[in-house]
């Protein structure tokens, strides 16, 4: 019995997804993994702190020289990530923003970068007030309108960064429309998806025509809260070879701990994401049909403006809701000042729920003009729905709701 058929409960949460990558749980736990490559045949890939590595004879190595430029640890978690990304290679960086540095250093002075308008508040920081004052030109478009795209593209477009869905609104981009726009404009042209939200679990961008899949691990891949880490994932051996030796020569690498960490946050990513995706189905239902709530972006709701590109490119959704209370900033601060279940917290992905206010909070860089054009408003809430029991999930939204707005019921 295949992996579709062991869903049992969940199997109509699920229903009009695609259908799940195939060995996935059994990818996650076994590969990379292989004891046969220590002598002591353990069956966790040991922590190798060693910063250095004996050599047979100078210039006479067995894979490792210096820890900077390749740790075992690190290896382990590079071919996992990879796998189950349906990709051939993995690097792995010190944060999502490092991964994002260090795909824009395969560009040169004058090269263009075409940006989802939409995006996480540090990767738009990023690219409007460092990569555009180092000689790159920048510029935004909403995605979801492929036309737009394209009008957007120039001759000097060398990068394309595409988020899905997008932080905070939640926007969907249809990844494999997008990239077959690129690169009919110019083959050579690197399509990179940022795949945080999603995970490798319910979306493999690569397989949609993206050159390159990246995350900030520290978010789901990771799902425990206790490590920064970025990742990046390719088929294309030229991209590869570029990215590994930038990864060597910016030196923004993960340390061996953390990556033992994020590889063992993979081995529970299948059953961690399916409870995301109940938990925050739940929530979401709940928030659209409350009185207080003025709108709710789920993609997995069927009034979501790209639900049906959300079924179509991906296999369920994660536990991110985007929602709009009524009123003012002051019932949007009351709301989240009285959640009890959900802690106050920026980031997202971990096992425990998370709430914030992105305006203030993790957007705060994004201009304020640009922010209201997006619609990241003084009412808009952004939930990260954690594993926690159901019930209790929706009886912090309910009472922290009645706070906010004590004469609606």
């Amino acid at each position: 019995m295949d992996q579709n058929h062991k869903r049992d409960e969940q199997s109509d949460l699920f229903a009009g997804f695609s259908a799940a990558y195939k060995s996935f749980a059994t990818e996650a736990i076994h590969i990379g993994q292989e004891p046969e490559q220590w002598k002591s045949m353990a069956v966790v890939p040991p922590i190798s702190l060693s910063t250095t590595f004996k050599q047979l004879e100078p210039g006479n190595h067995v894979g490792y020289e210096y820890s900077r430029s390749g740790n075992p640890t690190r290896n382990c978690l590079e071919k996992a990530v990879a796998a189950l990304d349906g990709g051939k290679y993995c690097i792995a960086v010190a944060s999502g923003l490092a991964a994002t540095v260090t795909i824009t250093h395969l560009l040169k002075n004058g090269d263009g970068i075409v940006c989802m308008d939409d995006v996480y508040g540090g990767t738009n920081r990023y690219f409007q007030r460092i990569a555009a004052e180092v000689g790159l030109e920048v510029s935004f478009a909403d995605c979801t309108k492929p036309e737009l795209l394209k009008a957007a593209l120039k001759a000097n477009t060398k990068l394309v960064w595409i988020e899905t869905p997008t932080n905070p609104t939640m926007k969907v981009v249809d990844i494999k429309v997008c990239s077959e726009v690129v690169h009919e404009h110019n083959k050579d042209t690197v399509v990179v998806v940022d795949n945080t939200f999603m995970s490798a679990y319910f979306q493999r961008p690569l397989a949609l025509g993206a050159d390159i899949c990246m995350y900030s691990a520290t978010k789901y891949m990771n799902g425990h809260s206790d490590v920064v880490m970025g990742l990046a994932s390719m088929n294309r051996d030229d991209l590869y070879e570029r990215l590994k030796f930038l990864q060597n020569a910016l030196g923004c690498v993960s340390s061996p701990f953390d990556c033992f960490l994020v590889n063992r946050g993979l081995k529970t990513l299948h059953l961690r994401m399916e409870r995301h995706f109940k938990n925050a189905m739940a929530a979401a239902k709940f928030l659209e049909a409350d009185p207080r709530v003025e709108r709710v972006l789920f993609p997995g709701l069927p009034s979501h403006p790209q639900h049906e590109v959300m079924k179509r490119q991906c296999t369920g959704c994660p536990g991110m809701i985007t929602f709009y209370i009524k009123g003012k900033l002051e019932h949007a601060n009351a709301f989240l000042s009285n959640l009890k279940l959900f802690a106050i917290a920026e980031s997202l992905g971990g096992y425990e729920s998370l709430a914030e206010h992105p305006a203030i909070m993790t957007h705060a860089s994004v201009p304020e003009k640009e922010r209201i054009v997006l619609g990241i408003s003084d009412t808009l809430i952004r939930l990260s729905v954690g594993l926690e029991d159901e019930e209790d999930i929706i009886e912090d939204l309910k009472q922290a709701l009645a706070a906010a707005h004590p004469k609606t019921k």
